[in-house]
């Protein structure tokens, strides 16, 4: 009978932990509720997300496109012998500067001295056979009429003077050939230029087979040549001839920027434009022209050609930070006057460093996010600040205290 009591005791304890146990499981359920209802509540009462707003402003923007071009020297020549001979001296700085006149190379010429006096002597030796032969045509034309003298006799002296006249142009030539021949054995520079590396040391025997001895080149100004589609080339034809305008002298703005990326600063003209189309490309050929008195610009380069047209329209120009890619387009978060997010479709136009121009959906006075669109979402406030962009490098910075 006890063990009987004892095991019911031990039952009743059992159920008194068990509905301690359910109180406490319920009292921490209704807590969990509580708190998370308060978090809820909290989270509703916070304060809307900061971001960086930009303030859009137009400005006047022209018609723009970027071309490949290659430079090319505006005076090009390959320095070549004209006569064979040893090279004796070089008198030139590889890849330095030349003026025009200076001396470069010196081939020998002792042969070529002995060829001018050979000649000077043989002209010498045909003016007096020039004497002989008038003296004696003089003689028997004062002896034919008396008849010591034949006809015959007297129109042999008329011929050989008339074959030492001869004789002494044929000299001349000669004399004149042979100092042509001795000039060409001093190699000169045509303009004055850069002169590239030397294909033949002093000693080596060179002549007119021997190919060029070295490149010279001039500089300034610099050509750049580049294409245009036939398509575009038309266009711009047919425009300019509605506007009663000519070919030359279209009014573009023309830059160039260098393979380092940094922009050259000497203003270009397009200055020639290829009268046929090339077939196997289907552009037409075209050349700018730039200033380039320091020579930085080397021919063989391949640097970027900006063209931009003077006809400008004012458009807004917003940080390409601020532009999504959506399927529907383009598109910028915009903030209005309640500070709520907001979305607009636009158009964009042509890039300019950091920033892009707006061919449509935004004006003066349009605020859009440049920092900060991945904390907000459409319909939301938020509390937005004005900032600046750095044109160049596209950098984002808040405007402190409104300035």
């Amino acid at each position: 009978m006890k063990d009987i009591a004892g095991v019911t005791r031990l039952l009743g304890m059992a159920h008194a932990v068990t509905r301690v146990a359910m109180a406490l499981l319920m009292g921490g359920a209704i807590a969990l509720a509580v708190g998370c209802s308060e978090k809820a509540e909290q989270t509703t009462g916070a304060p809307p997300p900061a971001v960086v707003v930009y303030e859009v402003a137009t400005k006047p923007v022209g018609t723009y496109r970027e071309f490949v071009g290659r430079t090319e020297a505006f005076r090009d020549v390959n320095l070549m012998a004209r006569v064979e001979g040893e090279l004796m001296a070089r008198h030139f700085v590889e890849g330095a500067m030349v003026t025009e006149g200076q001396v470069l190379y010196v081939i020998d010429d002792a042969p070529f001295v002995a060829a001018v006096q050979g000649a000077e002597a043989e002209l010498e030796r045909a003016r007096s056979e020039v004497e002989r032969t008038a003296s004696e045509l003089e003689r028997g034309t004062q002896l034919a009429p008396e008849g010591f003298l034949s006809a015959q006799d007297l129109d042999k002296l008329r011929a050989a003077a008339s074959q030492a006249q001869s004789a002494v142009k044929a000299a001349e030539s000669q004399l004149e050939t042979a100092r042509i021949n001795l000039g060409y054995t001093k190699i000169t520079a045509p303009f004055t230029g850069l002169i590239g590396k030397t294909q033949y040391n002093v000693g080596t025997v060179v002549g007119p087979g021997s190919g060029t001895l070295a490149q010279l080149s001039a500089a300034d100004p610099i050509y750049v040549n580049f294409q245009l589609e036939e398509s575009a080339y038309m266009s711009y034809l047919q425009k300019r001839q509605n506007e009663g305008a000519g070919v030359s002298n279209p009014p573009l703005d023309i830059s160039m920027r260098l393979p380092n990326n940094e922009a050259f600063g000497q203003e270009g003209s397009l200055t020639f434009a290829d009268t046929q189309i090339d077939a196997t490309m289907g552009a037409v050929n075209l050349r700018a022209e730039f200033p380039n008195p320091s020579g930085v610009v080397v021919p063989g380069m391949f640097v970027t050609l900006m063209i931009e047209g003077r006809e400008k329209q004012n458009k807004a120009v917003i940080p390409q930070s601020a532009v999504q890619s959506t399927q529907e387009g383009y598109t910028v978060l915009s903030v209005d006057k309640d500070n709520t997010v907001s979305q607009k479709l636009v158009k964009m136009g042509r890039r300019i460093g950091p920033m892009w121009a707006v061919d449509e959906g935004l004006g003066d006075g349009d605020r859009i996010i440049i920092d900060g669109l991945q904390k907000v979402r459409v319909g939301v406030e938020v509390a937005p600040v004005t900032g600046m962009v750095d044109p160049v490098t596209g950098a984002v910075a808040p405007i402190e205290n409104g300035q």
